[in-house]
């Protein structure tokens, strides 16, 4: 492995995606034990995200789920990948996380994003629309207040006084706003490895010291897929590229379905056009592929940490990548190592 790759974090950010005829409670079930079995591999982070009325994904109430995570694990770190802050009133946010730090000291991160319900009818039962979004600087200087002393008499207990990190996903601009605020990136090459190079250079040229920190930090979120062969790898891709495809043509994201029946499946030209798309971009193939894909990325970017989200109808073939995942990158060794010397 080069030197490169050992230098930086792995971390997961689960979804609690659901499956074809599975019940959304053992989707989160198997969330919480998925990260009892990252930290045993050594990965850094475990975090969960934001989605609401959809189908193919459980995940609902992060913060909830993190603290059911962070009481089923004791070492690894956990937190949001993110909590939507236009869907929730900073104050609230604030306290919640507040709560989590108090029960689960230096254990909790608090990702951040700023996307709004996915159709109209899910902002309209959030209370939100669009136009929240744009207001997303004040919520985040808001909530960042209540950690640092309260705002216009206002105390957001128990959170006032505790270091809670923040990091902020990159949507549209997110990168220089991160520069702005002194926050940590996470971020994407969903558009393409340019634009997410270029973003990532605005966000070092325009960083300013501030709740992070002094120093930038970019944490690059990718899917990544390890398997016996390269042709294996790819399958694996089919059911969330699928799920992707559809839902950009029936606005609503399905549950996971086994390759097999997708590779049956009929699409209009424009589902295979976007179940094209949807595959491509992804790390996948055998462990030496994967790390030769990993390092030239992480060269390019000088990314100090990488986010692995990857979905599949498979869950033991999931498990059994990001297990292989840990140990092509040495995760398991330090692992063991921490074990010995403790």
């Amino acid at each position: 492995m080069t030197a490169a790759l050992r230098a930086i974090r792995f971390s997961i950010l689960d979804r609690s995606r659901v499956r074809l005829d599975q019940p959304h409670p053992e989707a989160l079930r198997e969330t919480v034990e998925f990260a009892r079995l990252a930290e045993d591999w050594g990965y850094h982070r475990f975090w969960v995200s934001e989605h609401h009325s959809v189908p193919g994904v459980a995940g609902s109430a992060p913060t909830v789920l993190a603290a059911a995570i962070a009481a089923a694990t004791s070492r690894i770190r956990v937190g949001t990948g993110g909590v939507m802050l236009p869907n929730h009133q900073p104050l609230i946010v604030a306290e919640q996380f507040g709560v989590l730090e108090s029960l689960y000291p230096g254990r909790i991160d608090m990702g951040l994003g700023r996307s709004v319900g996915f159709t109209g009818g899910v902002r309209r039962a959030l209370g939100h629309d669009r136009r929240d979004a744009e207001d997303f600087d004040a919520q985040l200087s808001e909530l960042l207040a209540y950690f640092a002393g309260g705002r216009q008499g206002v105390h957001a207990w128990p959170a006032e006084g505790l270091r809670v990190p923040a990091f902020l996903l990159a949507t549209g601009s997110g990168a220089e706003r991160a520069a702005r605020f002194g926050l940590p990136l996470v971020i994407a090459p969903v558009t393409g490895e340019d634009v997410m190079a270029g973003a990532i250079e605005r966000y070092r040229t325009g960083f300013r010291p501030g709740p992070g920190g002094d120093e930038p930090y970019v944490v690059l979120s990718g899917s990544v897929v390890v398997a016996d062969t390269t042709e294996q790898a790819h399958r694996l891709l089919l059911p969330e590229a699928w799920s992707a495809a559809w839902s950009r043509t029936r606005g609503e994201f399905p549950p996971l379905s086994p390759p097999e029946l997708i590779e049956r499946a009929p699409m209009t030209d424009r589902q295979r056009e976007l179940f094209g798309e949807a595959l491509r971009g992804h790390i996948h193939g055998t462990a030496s592929e994967v790390l030769a894909d990993l390092d030239r990325l992480v060269r390019r970017t000088g990314a100090d940490e990488f986010l692995v989200h990857t979905s599949t109808y498979d869950r033991t073939a999931r498990l059994e990548s990001h297990r292989r995942l840990a140990e092509a990158v040495g995760l398991r060794a330090d692992v063991e190592g921490q074990r010995a010397s403790a």
